[in-house]
């Protein structure tokens, strides 16, 4: 629903080019939000999200878009980052994944911020999760919370109390409550891009953690998927 308050007012989004990470800038725009998009290029193995989230960006009207390149492959340590590491293809287990990358959120985050002080913005939307992928530290609410307040701290926006604010509208919602969102807000689901390990034909593979989750989000929310996956994602 539109905020009349907030029309024309500068946002910036966390844009991956993820299911997420769309529906939560869908939902920005419509409480009446200017978008500025920021997808970082972190040379990850799954670098078809950038091309997703151009996208994205462009369909969502997007003030501006910008494509910020940080190559995190130089620290590894993550199986998104460092071709040693193999993506888990058995089932989204309960401890922290191997895909988590170290203080990707509170490095983007940090980023994010940068930007939103620099056009005036106060209000910057990432689209984490607590439920599915709760094992990411970097998802937490308390995270959130903390990072709101280090915003205040670190910069002179805030020390002149001009205070940001970090929505995570998705924060609690399972991936079939965000896929019923999407399709609320007409978007295009196929737009986005969710694999961990694309093939080389750039297909899905449909065995990682983040294809099952996808997967089974959207049918349970009986929305339909039009993801081409290189196998069928089980539902288990």
């Amino acid at each position: 629903m539109l905020d009349e308050s907030r029309k024309d007012a500068d946002a910036v989004i966390l844009l991956s080019g993820g299911l997420d990470s769309m529906v939560s800038a869908g939902l920005a725009l419509e409480q009446g939000y200017r978008i500025n998009a920021l997808t970082i290029d972190y040379n990850q193995r799954h670098r078809c999200e950038i091309e997703a989230a151009k996208t994205i960006a462009r369909d969502l009207g997007a003030v501006r878009h910008v494509i910020l390149p940080l190559d995190l492959r130089q620290f590894g340590g993550s199986a998104l980052t460092d071709d040693a590491i193999d993506v888990p293809k058995s089932g989204v287990g309960e401890d922290i994944p191997v895909t988590y990358v170290p203080a990707r959120n509170l490095v983007f985050l940090s980023l994010t911020l940068a930007w939103a002080e620099a056009i005036g913005a106060q209000d910057i939307f990432i689209g984490v999760n607590a439920l599915d992928y709760s094992g990411y530290p970097d998802c937490r609410p308390e995270f959130i919370e903390s990072f709101t307040r280090t915003a205040t701290l670190a910069t002179k926006a805030g020390d002149q109390g001009k205070g940001f604010t970090i929505h995570t509208p998705l924060q609690f919602l399972g991936k079939a409550d965000i896929a019923r969102e999407a399709a609320r807000l007409s978007l295009d689901p196929a737009q986005s891009w969710s694999c961990y390990d694309p093939t080389p034909e750039g297909l899905a593979c449909g065995t990682c953690d983040s294809c099952r989750l996808r997967r089974k989000g959207f049918a349970d929310a009986g929305v339909e998927d039009r993801t081409q996956y290189a196998a069928e994602p089980p539902l288990d």
